[in-house]
Parts: structure tokens; C-alpha cells; sequence
């Protein structure tokens, strides 16, 4: 670990939660330099839902490149973007009955929001956004702006202007809190200026696993048709199968007007899009820019997974039973402590497991499951919540090996934290 720590910037992160050097991957495991063998519940954040090198997809990455297939092509057609784009209107939206405009932004998550807040702005002729509490949407400027967490916002000195946040669903406990925001929006003396577009998650994954409701969805789409506002849905991380359905709204029967999409949708390559309603297609040519719009190598990667699990409702029924695999091990492990307060939340297989009574203590769990080879983060303002991505694709087996790992993991930090207690007296 040498060389990482002399030549790397301190801004490394998660070396230093997981410091080992690893070499290979394959579906849900990850071995380092040593042998050692791990199990992913992480998927790189949220980006490797089909498990690492998944064999449908390296297959066709080998035949492409050695066809000598475009890999840098700008925004200009390729065979590669072709094939994908149909696949995407053929596997996705057209099922889904959805009418959504392509654009093909920088790589990365962030890229795509700042694009997605470009076009509101640009659409409505408005300059306020409003974002809700806990949310994240990335670390540039104006990604930034529309992100809750202060850990983030203090350390980049810039002007935040133009985002307001209102509390998101359950944020201030059994309180419908649209009700605040339909308050704030009526009433012209409030201060929040008429937003151009809302922006959300709808399972904040860095702000802790927090789901917003059916109910609260359906609401907050009907007060963004009734102030002209538009919805945007940042879909990066909880998108692309995570929840069980492709888009994790579609639950809710909401159509949002704009739809933010990375990590995933590039079969573990970097990409980004966004999706809009054709008449929000008010860009003129070249407006809007980027040099690595469009990864071929991602288009490639991106239709042979939709071609091999998005043809039927085989993936999205998967992840569901897995889910309930992952929630009832979690409540078992809760009732072996009644001493904590626990809470459990999520949708598919993107849960936390939060210990109210002691926000330290998530932290110590994940740095236990590494001793016990196990890879999984924490999440939250305080980082106070263990945050399950596992691999869609994740094998039952493997599923309940880290799962065993993890209770073995807990039970050894609540028997040390019980020890230091009762040497304090």
C-alpha cells in the first residue's frame, strides 16, 4: 500500500476503508494481491448491478474491439450508439410507455445532472431549484448547490446560490412535508422563489436509504404540474434495476419530466444520459458539449445487458425475492438486540440498517466485515447506517455467505462496545 499512500492525494476514500490491493473480480467477488477472496456488497457504489466482469458483456467487448469498433467518437452516429439507443426505446421505454428524448453528457453522474439543471433552467427561464434535505447529486458546482450534506458543501468554497431544499418524506417524522412545500410555493411573502424544476431520489442512497412513499411521489408530481415545475428524478445510483424496476419510480405511475442516469446503465462502464420530454428538447445544436459524450465501449456494454435481462420480468422478480432474503436477515439480527433502537429501510436491494441509539457504531461494523471479507459501506450525515448495494446478480448462496458474515461482524463490535462499557465501571 506503499505507492498509494506516497503518490496518491490524501482524497483518497475508499482505499483507506478497504485497504487491500485487489487484482481480480468476477460477479460478486473480489480477489486481492494476497489470494483473499471478498464479497461485494458494494458494486462500486452502485455502478456494477450486473456483478464484475459479467461474461455476457466481456464477451462482447472482446468481439467489438477486436472488429476494431469505434471507441471515441464524440457525438457523432456510430453502429455502437445506434444499436443502443434502439435497444433502450425497444427493451425500456417503449414497454413503459414512456416518450423520453436521448442526450449523451459527460461520463460521470454529476455530468448528467448539471445537465439536467442546465435544461430546466434554460426551459423555464428560471434560476431557483428546489432539492430536499439528505439528497446527493454529485460534487460539481452545480450538482453541488442542490446536495444536502454539509461534509461535502463546506470544503468546496464556492457560491450556492439558486437551490432551496424543503424536507424530504419522513424527514420530520408522520408529517406530510409537501404540505410545507405547497405552503411555501402559495404564499408570495415565503422567499422560495418559483422553482424551475424540483430534483430528488427516490431512495436517497448517500443520505442515509431514505424511500419516499408512493403517495408522497404522486403528490409531489401533481404540485410540480400544478406550478409549472419540473420533476426531475435522479436515478444514478437507485436507477437501472436496483429497486426491482428499471426506473425506481415507475412504482409510483409517475412520469417525471427529466431523468438523470450513470453508475449502471453502462453495464459497468463509464456513461451518462439524460431523458426528457420531447418538448423539453429546446437545445440548440452544440449547446451543450462534452468530449467523451457517448462511451461506445458503454453503448456496447449497456444494449448486451438489456438484451440479456431486461426481455423479460426475470431480473426485476429476482431482486424482489433477494430482497426479502436481505430484509428478514436484517430483522432477525435487530431482535437479537433489544437494547438498540434499529431501523431498516429500503426498496430491492438497496437497504440500510441504522443503529439510532449509536450513530458511531456503523462505521465499526464496516470495518469489521472487512476483517471477516466482507466489502460494505456506511452512508448518512454521520455515516450512521450500513448500506447494502450487493450485485443484482448476486447467487442466493452468495447472498446469505455475506449475510453470515455480516451477523458474525456485529456480534463481535456489540460484545467489544459491551466490554468497554463495563470496564468504564
Amino acid at each position: 500500500m506503499r505507492v498509494f499512500e506516497n503518490y496518491e492525494s490524501e482524497v483518497r476514500g475508499y482505499i483507506r476503508s478497504f485497504p487491500t490491493i485487489f487484482k481480480s473480480a468476477k460477479g460478486a467477488i473480489l480477489t486481492d494481491e494476497s489470494g483473499d477472496t471478498f464479497i461485494d456488497f458494494f458494486a462500486g457504489a452502485g455502478t456494477l448491478n450486473y456483478g464484475h466482469n459479467n461474461e455476457h458483456i466481456s464477451k462482447a467487448l472482446i468481439e467489438y474491439l477486436q472488429e476494431d469498433g469505434i471507441v471515441h467518437g464524440l457525438d457523432m452516429a456510430t453502429s455502437a450508439k445506434k444499436a443502443f439507443i434502439q435497444t433502450f426505446q425497444d427493451l425500456i421505454l417503449k414497454p413503459r410507455s414512456l416518450d423520453y428524448v436521448m442526450q449523451f453528457t459527460g461520463p460521470t453522474g454529476t455530468n448528467a445532472v448539471e445537465t439536467a439543471l442546465k435544461l430546466a433552467r434554460l426551459v423555464k427561464k428560471r434560476s431557483n431549484v428546489v432539492a430536499f434535505t439528505n439528497g446527493y447529486h454529485g460534487l460539481s458546482q452545480g450538482a453541488l448547490a442542490v446536495t444536502g450534506n454539509n461534509e461535502y458543501r463546506d470544503e468546496s468554497y464556492i457560491s450556492r446560490t439558486n437551490a432551496a431544499f424543503m424536507p424530504f418524506d419522513g424527514y420530520l417524522g408522520d408529517m406530510n412535508t409537501l404540505e410545507i412545500f405547497r405552503k411555501y410555493l402559495s404564499d408570495g411573502s415565503s422567499g422560495l422563489d418559483t422553482p424551475a424544476a424540483v430534483i430528488l431520489e427516490t431512495v436517497q442512497g448517500e443520505g442515509g436509504i431514505n424511500v419516499a412513499s408512493k403517495a408522497w411521489l404522486q403528490e409531489l408530481e401533481s404540485i410540480c404540474h400544478e406550478y409549472d415545475i419540473l420533476l426531475i428524478v435522479d436515478d444514478i445510483q437507485v436507477g437501472n434495476g436496483r429497486t426491482g424496476e428499471f426506473f425506481s419510480f415507475e412504482f409510483a405511475g409517475i412520469k417525471p419530466d427529466i431523468i438523470t442516469l450513470s453508475k449502471s446503465i453502462g453495464g459497468g462502464l463509464p456513461m451518462a444520459m439524460v431523458l426528457f420530454k420531447p418538448e423539453l428538447d429546446q437545445w440548440k445544436p452544440g449547446e451543450h458539449t462534452g468530449t467523451f459524450r457517448g462511451n461506445n465501449l458503454a453503448f456496447v456494454a449497456s444494449r448486451v445487458a438489456m438484451e440479456q435481462y431486461w426481455n423479460s420480468d426475470d431480473l426485476s422478480n429476482a431482486v424482489k425475492y433477494k430482497e426479502e432474503i436481505l430484509k428478514k436477515r436484517l430483522e432477525a439480527i435487530a431482535q437479537k438486540y433489544p437494547e438498540y433502537t434499529f431501523a431498516i429501510r429500503g426498496r430491492g436491494l438497496v437497504y440500510g440498517f441504522e443503529i439510532k441509539n449509536d450513530p458511531t457504531i456503523a462505521g465499526e461494523i464496516s470495518a469489521k466485515a472487512f476483517e471477516h471479507k466482507l466489502i460494505i459501506e456506511t452512508a448518512g450525515s454521520n455515516n450512521q447506517v450500513v448500506k447494502f448495494l450487493p450485485p443484482l446478480l448476486i447467487d442466493e448462496a452468495t447472498l446469505l455467505e455475506g449475510l453470515d458474515r455480516l451477523e458474525t461482524a456485529i456480534d463481535e463490535v456489540f460484545a467489544q462496545k459491551k466490554e468497554r462499557l463495563s470496564t468504564q465501571y
